[in-house]
């Protein structure tokens, strides 16, 4: 038993000496760490080796570091989780977020803002998810996970996603349980008419695999009563998107009621109940005459999301990073943007393992500058708000490789 002792503390010596003298991969020198999940919001310095966070520390020894990073001045953040996309791109006509035309490849779209993980919300249906599979989440960079939707066409648009024959929770489910790396939930979306059928088939999916659901509530005439979808079909832990947006016509109740500007009681009710409320920013979803009363009022949103596809970044969504400084300009501080932005929405979509800085942790970070000067942030109507800060990325690591880097602040320059 001795000789067995002995040799185990030698093995140990042996392996912490190896581990001693293993030259980082990279270094990030002289940040701002903000590490909502340890609390940690103080100049710190982050060293990688073999895809992971290594150490945390003062002044951490970069001499014989691989690469540096010169981040005096600069944020640095766990990588941003948008959870709400549309990276379902392809050629097909007529099918718009279902391997259409309207979605983006994730890669030229997401490193640049120092999105690391993005989650496709609903684009590919239980039918078309090996499409999905095989061409974007095998073929990215960006880590891709997935809301499957509910109808198993997927967001093809029109008649597609009013089919309730087609909205089959057990065939999602099962397609979801098959999946368990890439799918995170289910979607529901776009559903027009007076009928909670659709709702209550992706809630009955989103319990056969223990997995969230997200709520794009659709519209009707007179709109259904959003107190009833938070209150009696949705459970704790279930999205609700597009939170900040006021429809025309009205063919869908808003959080905020726009005569008084007061956040309705049974939203405050559904946040106590642990209704998650996404930003889900898109190109006609979002109202600065809803937010900032809601914004004024205490009502931040849990998670925020951009809607990513071609009509919003061309919009006035633009991306993750304008949607983060909108909400600052609106007066969350640094630390809760980044949460929004990070860690939160890791825990809404069940991936503890991503959204923070922790020793060990996957070495997915975002170094982010906060530019002062004069910005102009506006809204589908035309609304504008003028903000003094404005968040820009400056590099991007995914899995512990540089993968963006704007001014070239890394020593030396690998371009892969």
């Amino acid at each position: 038993m001795r000789k067995l002792y002995f040799l185990l503390s030698v093995l140990f010596l042996f392996w912490d000496t190896a581990l001693a003298q293993t030259p980082y991969s990279i270094v990030i020198k002289g940040g701002h760490l903000i590490d909502p999940k340890n609390n940690v919001n103080e100049v710190m310095d982050v060293a990688i080796t073999d895809g992971r966070i290594v150490q945390i520390a003062k002044n951490i020894d970069a001499s014989g570091a691989k690469q540096v990073v010169a981040a005096k001045g600069l944020y640095v953040t766990p990588g941003l989780i948008d959870i709400h996309g549309h990276v379902f791109s392809g050629t097909e006509a007529n099918s718009y977020l279902s391997n259409g035309l309207s979605a983006i490849m994730p890669d030229g779209f997401t490193f640049r803002v120092g999105v690391t993980t993005i989650v496709d919300a609903g684009g590919a249906g239980w039918k078309s998810f090996p499409a999905f599979k095989k061409n974007i989440i095998f073929n990215s960079k960006t880590r891709v996970l997935s809301f499957i939707n509910i109808v198993g066409e997927g967001m093809r648009g029109g008649v597609w996603e009013q089919d309730t024959t087609d909205m089959d929770p057990r065939m999602a489910a099962a397609v979801a349980l098959s999946n368990p790396n890439d799918i995170v939930g289910f979607k529901l979306a776009h559903f027009q008419g007076q009928n909670w059928a659709p709702v209550q088939r992706v809630v009955e999916a989103g319990k056969l695999a223990s997995l969230p659901v997200i709520i794009d509530f659709g519209g009707s005439t007179p709109p259904l009563p959003l107190e009833d979808l938070f209150l009696k079909y949705l459970r704790p832990g279930d999205i609700f998107t597009h939170t900040y947006t006021l429809l025309e016509n009205n063919v869908r109740e808003t959080i905020v009621d726009e005569e008084s500007g007061q956040v309705r009681p049974f939203v405050w009710e559904a946040r106590k109940k642990g209704i998650v409320f996404d930003v889900g920013y898109g190109g006609a979803s979002f109202n600065y005459s809803q937010a900032i009363p809601a914004m004024k009022s205490g009502f931040h949103p849990t998670t925020i999301s951009t809607d990513l596809h071609t009509g919003s970044m061309n919009g006035s969504m633009k991306d993750m990073l304008s949607v983060m400084s909108k909400f600052l300009g609106m007066g969350m501080d640094v630390p809760s943007v980044i949460r929004a932005s990070t860690w939160t929405p890791a825990q809404v979509i069940h991936r503890e393992n991503l959204g923070h800085l922790s020793v060990g942790a996957i070495a997915d970070v975002a170094i982010l500058n906060l530019r002062d000067g004069k910005f102009g942030f506006y809204d589908k109507t035309g609304y504008k708000v003028e903000g003094k800060k404005k968040f820009e990325c400056e590099m991007t690591i995914k899995g512990g490789k540089i993968v963006y880097d704007l001014n070239g602040i890394a020593n030396p320059i690998v371009l892969r």
